[in-house]
């Protein structure tokens, strides 16, 4: 019986834990409680073809559209065709999807050509699905740590042969067989996210720090709509869906003039025009005006959005609420194939630390839950299976080195370096937001790489968690911030002002590394 941990209890992790444990011996570390992840506040929904007038063909095309062509399309392909049975399987793990006479109530999103995207309480998609994987996990055999922080991956001969993490009973290390990163995305790199706390990019820190490959690390998808208050509270694309509509101070709606689906535009193009907007009124958000689809409506379809505009004293249904553009998703991660494999032999990364290949530059929306939950089981099918020697990505086969970006990762300090600050978490996230966030450039690109390079982690004795967080996003800064300079056009997610076209010629993956 081989030893397994998993590290995430999103729905990656926690599908993944319980698929392990029948026949393996499980560890699921996470360093929160159960359930406080990503997938917990999730309001979109699902995506799946579970009508006969839609197609896994069709899902296809939709997602490598959005992809702006650096979709690797094996993977879309097993994402989309794998769907319907994932589906399946969350059901049969207690998942309550939305229902109409007895129907599943199918939703349709921005870029989807059909309606296919299925929900849970409305708008509290993430959590029923967390919730329902939570309780199938108590009732498995896996021995959970929570409150335990992964600090380093231990690999010997070039195989991942352990994890260690560091709790309130100190540092230890837990050996394994096989190590699962399922940590999520890093979206407390920015100053303005929809994601909770926890997200400060650890497993793929991790990884970059044993010398796995990571890719598309420029790919950072901004959500367009997230409540301008401390905590910036997502309001889920489905309310633009539904026909809200941004407007400015002065009232006028601004989106009409920049694309031709105004507010139901790519979420990339819809974040720029109201970066754009914010600009041009002073740095003041903007406005989603929801007062025409009614009181009743929004509280019914709506519920979890409706509480948090009342909890902040906003009453949506009189009157527009302000917004502005928050870190949402990462496409970029830990390369890996269409079973969840690194490039280090015992090392898997499934979910939102992942880099498959199935998000391109742009996510589709609603293509996140179900790439969890269809890749996590994917890796687990091969767990038994030898390791690929040596290993190679197909998508990275026509890689030339100047498509390798090589990082300089946060070493413990040395002597020499002591001279330098200790990282201050907030002035990293107002760096990133200010320099690359949204619309980059050269010139913010290496003020930053300048800036980040000037800072160290705090010395490794007197860490708390925290410490080993920002250490993290440190090196993650320091990741993104290389991959952007290294892609000279916009694509997606990453717009650079200073290459503003589009390059046929550079549809390809930047690949990142470790610097040795």
């Amino acid at each position: 019986m081989s030893k397994i941990i998993v590290v995430g209890s999103g729905i990656a992790g926690l599908v993944a834990a319980v698929k392990a444990s029948y026949g393996h011996e499980v560890t699921l570390v996470t360093k929160d409680v159960l359930g406080e992840s990503n997938t917990h506040y999730a309001q979109g929904g699902i995506a799946a073809v579970t009508s006969t007038d839609d197609t896994i063909a069709e899902h296809v095309i939709d997602t490598m559209s959005a992809g702006a062509g650096l979709c690797w399309q094996p993977a879309v392909e097993v994402l989309c065709a794998q769907g319907p049975t994932s589906l399946n399987e969350l059901i049969a793990f207690g998942v309550d999807f939305d229902r109409k006479k007895g129907e599943l109530s199918r939703g349709l999103e921005a870029a989807h050509s059909h309606a296919r995207i299925l929900h849970v309480g409305g708008d509290a998609t993430g959590a029923g699905i967390s919730n329902a994987l939570v309780e199938t996990l108590r009732h498995a055999k896996v021995e959970v740590r929570e409150h335990a922080l992964a600090t380093e991956l231990v690999v010997e001969d070039g195989k991942v042969r352990g994890l260690q993490i560091v709790s309130s009973e100190g540092i230890e290390t837990l050996p394994a067989d096989t190590v699962i990163l399922a940590s999520g995305g890093a979206g407390q790199l920015y100053r303005h996210t929809t994601n909770p706390a926890v997200t400060t990019g650890d497993g793929v820190a991790l990884a970059l720090r044993a010398a796995a490959q990571l890719a598309d690390l420029e790919f950072y998808q901004f959500h367009p709509t997230a409540l301008a208050v401390p905590g910036s509270f997502l309001i889920s694309e489905a309310v633009r869906g539904e026909g809200a509509v941004l407007i400015n101070n002065a009232g006028e709606r601004f989106m009409q003039s920049i694309h031709p689906a105004a507010e139901l535009a790519p979420r990339d193009v819809v974040a720029r025009g109201i970066q754009a907007e914010m600009l041009r009124q002073g740095g003041q958000p903007v406005l989603l005006d929801a007062t025409k689809l009614g009181k009743d409506f929004l509280a019914e379809r709506f519920p979890s959005i409706n509480k948090a505009c009342r909890a902040y004293g906003l009453d949506w249904s009189r009157q527009p609420i302000p917004v502005t553009p928050a870190a949402h998703y990462w496409m970029g991660g830990i390369a890996t194939d269409t079973n969840g494999r690194t490039s280090i032999p015992g090392l898997f990364a499934v979910g939102e630390v992942a880099c498959n290949g199935s998000h391109g530059a742009n996510r589709l929306a609603s293509n996140s839950l179900l790439e969890s939950i269809v890749f996590a089981d994917r890796a687990i099918g091969v767990l038994n299976q030898p390791w690929p020697t040596p290993f190679e990505f197909a998508r990275f086969k026509d890689q030339s080195p100047l498509d390798l970006v090589q990082i300089e990762v946060s070493e413990p300090p040395q002597a020499s370096s002591l001279h330098k600050p200790v990282v201050d978490r907030v002035e990293l996230q107002t760096l990133m937001w200010d320099n690359v966030g949204l619309a980059r450039d050269q010139a913010g690109l290496v003020e930053a790489a300048s800036k980040l390079e000037s800072w160290r982690p705090a010395n490794v004795a007197n860490r708390f968690f925290a410490d080993y967080e920002d250490a993290n996003l440190l090196d993650l800064g320091r990741a993104v911030t290389a991959s952007a300079l290294a892609r000279h056009e916009s694509r997606g997610a990453h717009y650079r002002l200073d290459f503003p076209n589009l390059k046929p010629a550079d549809a390809r993956p930047i690949v990142a590394v470790r610097k040795k």
